[in-house]
């Protein structure tokens, strides 16, 4: 596995106060922000805040006992079939799948799996958030 982490989604309570908290930061938020998420740029990394009920969902926690802190940690792939081959590595190692790689509405594919302390990680691949050289996720 790819020792990089491209993406932080931070499950909030009120996308747009927290929009706004960020922004009135000086923080620019990436043209890729809708209205069920917004993305910032981070150097070679992004932030994304995220509806914490719509992230437990999405990496099937939804009844998890206990709750995520919140977060899940991104690492984005550049091949589809990454997000296959990646929680294959990672179970081999200890790890929980949270939730197989599945198609998502977006058009791209996600998986989520639990590293041996809980913490849940999603493996994504997003074609239209293309990696850099080095596997860095640069936003639009």
């Amino acid at each position: 596995m790819d020792q990089r982490l491209s993406l932080v989604t931070l499950g909030v309570r009120d996308l747009v106060r927290a929009r706004a908290f960020y922004e009135s930061l000086g923080w620019k938020a990436s043209t890729a922000s809708c209205e069920q998420v917004c993305f910032f740029q981070t150097g070679s990394m992004a932030i994304a805040l995220y509806p914490m009920d719509a992230l437990l969902t999405d990496a099937g926690m939804r009844n998890s006992n206990p709750k995520p802190g919140g977060i899940t940690l991104g690492i984005n792939v550049a091949l589809r079939e990454g997000v296959d081959q990646e929680p294959t590595i990672v179970l081999a190692h200890g790890a929980t799948l949270l939730q197989p790689a599945t198609d998502t509405a977006w058009g791209g594919r996600t998986a989520y799996f639990a590293d041996p302390d809980g913490h849940p990680w999603e493996i994504t691949w997003a074609p239209m958030f293309p990696l850099g050289p080095e596997g860095e996720l640069h936003l639009p």
